[in-house]
């Protein structure tokens, strides 16, 4: 095993550019965009919205690939069989995602949206099936996003903090199989509704869209560029010119989330600011008890930051579509998604720093993370 020769915590941004530092101003300048855009030019988010298949919508699709693709066409495939044979940070994320996250996520909002928080949230609305209360129906959409462990971005998160992406990877399509088989069954237990139907075709659709196309398309075209081009040519001049997609993407993603859903923002600032506590602090909960968890168990830290993340994370894609086919565009449930949303990105990014400034407390295997910190040594 390696060890990092210099006990300095990695700074974050250490190495990235300058466009890559200032990733948190750049999404809330976005955000703001997304809000104005949606406000301005109604017919043009309401057009790229419409045009979706089985709730996904495929401008959004499009930019998470281009998200995803140069994330996936650097990772060294071998390492996935590696992961296999240390199977610790799989059983960690699966463990937290599945027996912990969803309960605690319940506990959360029911102390502070169905209690604390109750007579700040007064009222009803109407949501297929029926009249509920608005507070149970953010319950709702927060239960939705508990139970949604996210599959997509923390590949972004895993990069960022220097992470493994071979391991990552493996959570990811781990806890993408899990999601298929458990997502319909915890989501009705958890929400007590008998009638709850959730769109499979939604959530195979996530997976392949958000997981399996862009790892297809980086597995092929990294093979054949190593056998047309060289690993050269692939390292000094095809990822030189694809770094900045990725987290480009990224930003365009936030422009037509918000530009979809900014009027239910606009309409509800004080409800916003609600919902965001119990999302706030849950996802500092389940990283923090993650993190420590791999910490215990000895994990290198290339395993153990994305291990933390992915359990921090929330798959917010598909929890926003099951709440609109659900509940309709305009519910207190698909606006809960969507604070997920405006509070995961910038929380997500802390949480990264965090784990930089901290890589120190673990063993260390930096020949396995995707993105070198050149300071620390093997």
């Amino acid at each position: 095993m390696s060890t990092n020769a210099n006990t300095t915590p990695i700074q974050a941004g250490s190495n990235l550019s300058f466009f890559e530092r200032y990733l948190t101003v750049w999404v809330f300048l976005c955000i703001l965009a997304g809000i104005a855009l949606g406000r301005l030019f109604p017919g043009i988010a309401v057009t790229l919205d419409a045009m979706s298949v089985y709730q996904v919508s495929i401008p959004i699709a499009v930019c998470l690939f281009f998200m995803m693709y140069p994330i996936m066409v650097k990772i060294d495939f071998t390492q996935a069989v590696n992961a296999v044979r240390a199977p610790k940070p799989v059983i960690l994320t699966l463990v937290v995602n599945w027996l912990i996250k969803p309960f605690t996520m319940v506990v959360f909002a029911q102390f502070f949206l169905g209690w604390l928080f109750r007579p700040l949230i007064t009222g009803t609305e109407l949501i297929r099936g029926g009249e509920v209360a608005i507070a149970n129906s953010y319950i709702a959409g927060t239960i939705l996003l508990g139970i949604a462990p996210c599959t997509a971005m923390v590949l972004l998160w895993g990069y960022l903090s220097y992470g493994n992406q071979g391991h990552t990877l493996v959570m990811v399509a781990v806890n993408s199989l899990m999601m298929l088989f458990l997502y319909a069954p915890l989501g009705r237990w958890l929400l007590a509704a008998n009638d709850l139907t959730v769109p499979w075709q939604t959530i195979v659709l996530s997976v392949l869209i958000y997981v399996g196309l862009p790892l297809v398309a980086g597995m092929y075209s990294r093979y054949w560029i190593f056998q047309h081009k060289g690993k050269e040519w692939f390292e000094r001049r095809f990822l030189k010119y694809l770094s900045p997609v990725a987290i480009t993407a990224l930003l365009i993603t936030l422009v037509l989330l918000f530009a979809f859903k900014g009027e239910l923002i606009v309409n509800n600032p004080l409800h916003i600011l609600l919902i965001a506590v119990p999302l706030f602090i849950q996802t500092n909960f389940i990283f923090l008890i993650s993190y420590v968890a791999a910490l215990k168990l000895n994990i290198s830290y290339e395993d153990a930051a994305p291990a933390a993340l992915i359990g921090a994370s929330n798959h917010f894609e598909v929890a926003i579509a099951t709440a609109v086919m659900l509940f309709g565009l305009n519910s207190g449930a698909a606006l809960a998604t969507v604070v997920g949303v405006l509070i995961e990105v910038p929380v997500m990014l802390m949480l990264v720093e965090f784990c930089k400034r901290t890589a120190a407390w673990f063993p260390r295997q930096p020949q396995k993370a995707t993105l070198r910190d050149p300071r620390c040594s093997s």
